[in-house]
């Protein structure tokens, strides 16, 4: 049976994996996020919104149909002009299933665009294997002329080692006048956005690349292979962000740590611990080995051995030997041993 494709509400390290593509794109010149959503719109809006920075101004759209990119965008344009008012500001333009982006690279690309007063500013990078992805074409004095998706690329094209990643910033007072000259002649029958490209080039505005340094950054995440991968690269992020604040970690590459779980300076993890959820873990608390807690709160200087816990409370100083349950609700007081083979409910 062919496995489903993973959607943008798929969970990466306990979160969907939209939400890093919106943390990416947190940036202060943000005024206002536009989000586009199709099939479960309703479900996909309650779970963005409750996660959504309270300083951020979250907004969605629904596109019905599904008519490809370009589409995509053209239903979140009135939004958009809503958002911007009377101003020429510029749109980032960010695909929902790219998790591995950093806020560094958004901001860069944003810089670039503005330095270089361009109509349109891509994304771009450079791969050793640019199979599936769109190719960025250039002209004369290395100027970018328009992207090819790759079903409709000649031989030659497909050899073109720098490719699109769907990522692009465009000035707002031309993005309308140019979505509407997007059509779809194309082998998808689909209105895609990169044709925005040769669009804005033909009519005289000036087109720019940003050339990515880690290409890694841009990956797609088109089956659960590549899902599972993003969550490898996500979760060294993650335990080498804590490390740096003071985490002990004696095998970093057995410790999983999803990404709401907050940990203070001096907690040491040891091999095969799993912390999921909204796990709080207070100064110098030990946790593991093969520790499984999910929503659990862990108090100074606490030792939990290997137990498994949900949605549960350990006071500091306490000590909770390993093969403890700990169901939900249970609560160990401050300073309380709880010995082996013991489970609360």
């Amino acid at each position: 049976m062919k496995s489903a494709r993973p959607k943008p509400l798929h969970h990466l390290c306990g979160r969907p994996m939209v939400s890093y593509v919106l943390d990416a794109a947190a940036l202060e010149t943000v005024k206002s996020t536009v989000v586009v959503v199709g099939h479960g719109a309703t479900w996909v809006e309650k779970s963005l919104s409750d996660r959504a920075r309270t300083d951020g101004h979250l907004v969605f759209a629904e596109q019905r149909e599904q008519l490809g990119t370009g589409h995509a965008v053209s239903v979140a344009l009135p939004l958009i002009e809503a958002e911007i008012g009377a101003t020429d500001g510029n749109v980032l333009i960010v695909p929902g299933d790219t998790p591995l982006l950093r806020h560094s690279t958004l901001t860069a690309l944003l810089e670039c665009h503005e330095a270089s007063n361009a109509a349109l500013t891509v994304l771009t990078a450079i791969v050793e294997a640019p199979t599936g992805y769109g190719r960025i074409v250039r002209g004369k004095n290395d100027a970018v002329m328009g992207i090819v998706e790759e079903r409709d690329a000649t031989p030659e094209q497909r050899a073109i080692a720098e490719i699109n990643t769907s990522i692009m910033v465009v000035r707002q007072s031309l993005l309308g006048p140019a979505l509407r000259r997007v059509d779809r002649q194309n082998a998808q029958n689909e209105y895609y956005l990169t044709d925005l490209v040769s669009v804005l080039r033909d009519a005289g505005h000036d087109v720019q690349a940003f050339v990515l340094p880690d290409a890694s950054e841009a990956a797609g995440v088109n089956d659960r292979l590549q899902l599972a991968q993003a969550e490898q690269i996500l979760r060294q992020r993650i335990n080498e962000k804590w490390m740096q604040r003071g985490v002990t970690m004696w095998d970093p590459a057995q410790t999983y740590i999803d990404a709401d779980v907050i940990l203070q300076s001096d907690v040491t993890l040891l091999p095969g611990t799993i912390l999921k959820g909204r796990c709080t873990i207070d100064q110098g608390a030990t946790i593991g080995p093969n520790a499984l807690l999910t929503d659990v709160s862990v108090g100074a200087n606490a030792q939990v051995g290997g137990v498994v816990a949900t949605r549960a409370a350990v006071g500091k100083d306490s000590r909770v030997s390993s093969f403890v349950v700990l169901g939900e609700g249970a609560r160990v007081e401050d300073g309380e041993t709880v010995d082996s083979f013991q489970s609360r409910p």
